[in-house]
């Protein structure tokens, strides 16, 4: 199983459609919030290379962008190849 990195923030519309996919796909995931840590915050914008809007999601180390990119990736048939690991 791959190791799920999905940082987030409180209200966010596109941080629960993410993650309400990756919960379809019964995968478990560490979720960060950078609004509460702010240290998160900055280990985001590093990690992402500056992307500021969330969520930031990273499957095994891989930063594969926000919920679109997610989707995307679900939608090519890409997804589910990197959720296995």
């Amino acid at each position: 199983m791959a190791n799920i990195e999905i940082y987030s923030g409180d209200f966010c519309p596109y941080c629960v459609r993410a993650k309400s996919l990756l919960k379809k796909k019964g995968v478990e995931f560490t979720e960060y919030n950078v609004q509460r840590d702010m240290k998160r915050q900055a280990e985001m914008l590093e990690r992402a290379g500056g992307a500021r809007t969330i969520p930031q999601i990273f499957i095994d180390g891989r930063h594969v962008g926000g919920c679109d990119e997610l989707y995307a990736l679900d939608s090519q048939g890409k997804l589910d190849p990197l959720l296995a690991g």
